[in-house]
């Protein structure tokens, strides 16, 4: 297999019975869209997979949506799925490429040691007319051991706000540029406007073409027009840490391992008076 964080439609038709491979679908979608991710994987999914909700294998009683849960609990969450570390596992979403990728970051930091994205996701499935399946999945309860966990790459607030003032790592913003710049509201209410000083904008929609990550050439060139070293340290942060993950992705698919994210991201950032905000597009 590539060295590529994808693997084909035409690779997972092959491969979707081997006995160690693991399919996972991560949909997730944001309130406004008004979808069920579960219910629709109920009604129709990949043959194999099984759900992975990104809200209820995250820390509890945390105001903070989604944040990656600790390596135990995780461990705990994807073994009764059926998922151990060994396993080559697939994720997929239903819009092609989004959530899938804050699946796939949390999977890897986890310690599990093969893990890829299915290259178009649940639509491209569809549209070729591959096979679906109904209900759920029934895998016996595996052990994924977390003892190669890398939690060092959820950052913190503090650690963030470390890197800005001494430049250890570039910050990069995932968010769209007008919310980047704060002349858009955040959708989430009580959040101030604006970013991180010193802080680089790419937002994720420009990573993706017609659901798919764009080719390795092309995420360079974008990195290179937003002012990002590749070389050097990145920090990659969004609304509330699940697109930040794109950019984590398209570092992948470049060939550069770079999986810090700031868990937290403007959810917690633009909520509290004592971190520094600016606003404008530098």
């Amino acid at each position: 297999m590539s060295s590529s964080p994808f693997v084909s439609t035409e690779w997972l038709s092959a491969h979707m019975f081997d006995t160690n491979v693991r399919i996972v679908d991560a949909s997730w979608y944001l309130p406004n869209e008004d979808r069920d991710p579960e219910a629709e994987f109920l009604s129709a999914h990949i043959p194999g997979a099984v759900f992975f909700d990104i809200d209820g294998i995250a820390v509890p009683g945390t105001d903070l949506p989604h944040m990656a849960a600790a390596p135990d609990d995780f461990a705990e969450a994807v073994g009764k799925l059926g998922i151990s570390d060994s396993d080559t596992i697939v994720i997929y979403d239903g819009l092609g490429l989004r959530t899938a990728a804050r699946a796939w970051w949390n999977f890897r930091i986890m310690g599990a040691h093969d893990v890829r994205i299915l290259e178009g996701g649940l639509p491209k499935w569809v549209t070729e007319q591959r096979p679906l399946a109904t209900g759920k999945a029934d895998w016996p309860i595996a052990k994924f051991n977390s003892q190669s966990a890398a939690p060092g790459h959820i950052k913190s607030a503090a650690e963030v706000l470390a890197a800005i003032q001494s430049g250890s790592a570039q910050v990069v913003d995932v968010r769209s540029a007008e919310r980047f710049a704060g002349t858009a509201p955040e959708p989430r209410p009580g959040l101030r406007s604006g970013h991180m000083p010193g802080s680089f904008n790419l937002p994720f929609p420009d990573l993706i073409e017609n659901g798919r990550m764009k080719r390795p050439a092309e995420l360079r060139r974008l990195m290179s027009d937003a002012g990002i070293d590749p070389n050097k340290p990145v920090i990659a942060s969004c609304g509330s840490g699940v697109t930040a993950t794109l950019f984590t992705l398209a570092m992948t698919e470049i060939g550069i391992e770079a999986l810090d994210v700031y868990d937290g991201s403007w959810a917690e950032w633009g909520a509290r008076e004592d971190l520094p905000v600016v606003t404008g597009s530098e």
